[in-house]
């Protein structure tokens, strides 16, 4: 714009470009200078039809339905989508997103967030937990849960409906599901994992039920669109939107403790009652379960991203609980900057570009009688090239108990090869 201003030129018709670019700015408009010499100097501007149709200019007032307008010495010429074109939206026709219907160019339209609402509304349910105390029945909590298929397995939190004793897992009480269009039915937990803080709850039923489409945690970036759906405060039907602000925040980060736990951190708003509820890309798919917020603070959300989710649920179905090998190192991911400041602090550091650093290593754990020393920096795993922690969980997955290839770089660049066998985690860790 500023640019704009400084090459145009200002004489008798400053005013009427003056106005122009206001218009323009204040609509979100698109505008065009044609200043071609040989020909008369133009302007186009492309501003939405609402806006439009308020617009009137003292002593032009018959300008307001124009699509050609004079104003000072420059033609004015006006783009906008045919009402008689609203038809063709249904059959692709490109349209103006500031006219509502359907965008083009895969830009979004005004209703994109109420559109990936009402695809999995549906199949969003709340789950209160009763308890019966000296004869009298008393809500003990509340969550939420999506439906996630047709036979009526509903995803939803572990903190809400079971509790635990020891290593036992019980259920807090009788669950009442509640559907969006009214329905009621008991529900039964079939599996839980508090680790993960996630829970399977089967509900059965005599009628189709609406369920929900899992999509991909992997494919999210910072400042993509998303919704938390659920149940906050007992207010069933709650929809609010935010972006996603980090797809891998660690579980040390916020100061948990125990296994390493990566979660998605979105600035949607969360309340008590939205745990176990879903989070919603624009397709309308599952790509999170809400968890937990900062109570201290707005906008810090946090959910268990879909893809971690869906291998739960594998170890669900295979083995009716979550299995987790065990290696028993401290990790950290390496990059150029903490390379540099490590190689600062000790000249025999390693000459490495990326790997994954062992700053702590557990007696007597698998890692322990495998030979990792700390200060080792791992550079292969099971045969493949490895840069950060997340491949050796993928490349590890449920393979406990087989021996595993690991190539390690030490102090002046001594290259170890090593054989570690995983063991299964204790639950109680």
């Amino acid at each position: 714009m500023d640019h704009f201003l400084r090459k145009a030129s200002f004489s008798s018709g400053s005013k009427s470009i003056v106005r122009i670019i206001a218009i323009g700015a204040a609509s979100a408009g698109l505008l065009y200078l044609s200043n071609n010499p040989d020909s008369k100097a133009t302007v186009k501007l492309s501003i939405p039809t609402i806006l439009r149709e308020h617009l009137a200019f003292q002593g032009h007032p018959s300008f307001v339905s124009s699509d050609h307008w004079q104003i000072g010495k420059f033609p004015l010429f006006l783009s906008r989508v045919d009402p008689a074109l609203a038809g063709d939206v249904a059959k692709g026709a490109p349209v103006a997103v500031g006219d509502g219907g359907k965008p083009s160019c895969g830009c979004l339209g005004r209703d994109f967030i109420a559109n990936a609402a009402a695809k999995i509304a549906p199949a969003v349910v709340n789950l209160s937990v009763q308890q019966d105390l000296y004869g009298f029945t008393t809500v003990r909590s509340m969550c939420s849960g999506t439906i996630i298929d047709a036979d009526g397995t509903i995803l939803t939190c572990a903190h809400g409906v079971v509790d635990s004793q020891g290593r036992q897992l019980t259920t807090k009480g009788k669950i009442d599901v509640t559907l969006q269009d009214g329905r009621t039915f008991e529900g039964t937990v079939v599996n839980s994992d508090l680790h993960s803080d996630i829970a399977i709850v089967k509900i059965k039923s005599k009628t189709p039920l609406p369920t929900a489409k899992l999509g991909s945690s992997s494919k999210l970036r910072p400042g993509d669109w998303v919704m938390a759906m659920g149940t906050p405060l007992s207010l069933q039907n709650t929809v609010t939107a935010g972006i996603v602000s980090c797809v891998d925040r660690k579980s040390s980060d916020l100061g948990l403790g125990g296994m390493r736990r990566e979660y998605l951190q979105t600035d949607c708003a969360i309340n008590a009652g939205n745990s176990g509820g879903p989070l919603v890309n624009i397709d309308g798919e599952i790509v999170g379960v809400n968890i937990m917020k900062v109570a201290a603070a707005d906008g810090l959300s946090f959910s268990i991203p879909i893809d971690s989710v869906s291998k739960i649920i594998e170890h669900f179905k295979m083995s009716g609980r979550v299995i987790r090998p065990w290696l028993g190192l401290k990790m950290l991911d390496l990059n150029e900057l903490i390379i540099s400041q490590l190689k600062e602090r000790d000249a025999k550091f390693p000459e490495v570009e990326k790997g994954i650093l062992v700053p702590m290593v557990t007696p007597g754990s698998p890692a322990d009688r495998a030979g990792f020393h700390p200060g080792d920096v791992v550079i292969e795993f099971d045969g493949k090239p490895v840069q950060s922690i997340k491949e050796i969980v993928e490349i590890i997955d449920d393979r406990i108990g087989k021996p595993l290839n690991v190539v390690v770089k030490r102090a002046n660049n001594e290259v170890v090869k090593l054989t570690v066998i995983p063991e299964e985690a204790n639950p109680d860790m």
